[in-house]
């Protein structure tokens, strides 16, 4: 891809993840002020490996980094069908950081949600780690790891939220929980 498309769906990615975070921008004590950058290292990672995307396509690398990828997309659907079906989503739930399927007012804890907390900011973990592993460089390991920085600190501002709206029940889901790995993290 020609480096003028890359910067014209970077800015226009950007315009659209901006927003959909356009609340959550304002207060950097909500998730999604951090899941927005996030989100943009997810964007840049993607348009500085999309052209290695299918290159090599049976190396140990690729094959690790198509794994990653189908784990987030495992993870995403597992999470938004749970949310959909058991968390009784509420469009009118007031919480300006919170978005469309996210607003639930039950607490999910089947499914997925019985071994990770977070199947969203896990799915952008797989995501970011898998996009990375295209092209393997100093400045998308750099982007990776800052990926994964702003994921933990999106799941820990999010956590105390769930904390404040579920109450006990959101704590002892903790105790019994990962974050975004399965038994590990």
């Amino acid at each position: 891809m020609a480096l003028g498309y890359k910067i014209i769906l970077f800015v226009l990615a950007t315009i659209g993840i901006s927003w959909v975070s356009r609340s959550s921008l304002r207060d950097f004590r909500h998730h999604g002020f951090f899941r927005f950058f996030s989100w943009e290292i997810i964007l840049i990672l993607f348009l500085l490996n999309v052209s290695d995307w299918f290159l090599h396509p049976l190396s140990l690398r690729q094959i690790i980094s198509w794994s990653f990828l189908t784990i987030s997309l495992v993870f995403i659907f597992q999470g938004v069908r749970l949310f959909r079906q058991i968390g009784h989503i509420d469009q009118d739930r007031k919480d300006p950081a919170l978005v469309g399927v996210e607003k639930t007012t039950e607490l999910v804890t089947t499914g997925v949600y019985q071994y990770i907390r977070h199947p969203f900011y896990s799915s952008l973990l797989f995501l970011g780690w898998g996009i990375f592993l295209k092209n393997v460089t100093w400045l998308g390991s750099i982007l990776a790891v800052g990926n994964t920085i702003f994921l933990i600190l999106t799941a820990k501002i999010e956590e105390g939220e769930n904390k404040q709206y579920f109450g006990n029940k959101y704590q002892d889901y903790m105790k019994q929980t990962k974050m975004f790995v399965p038994f590990i993290f």
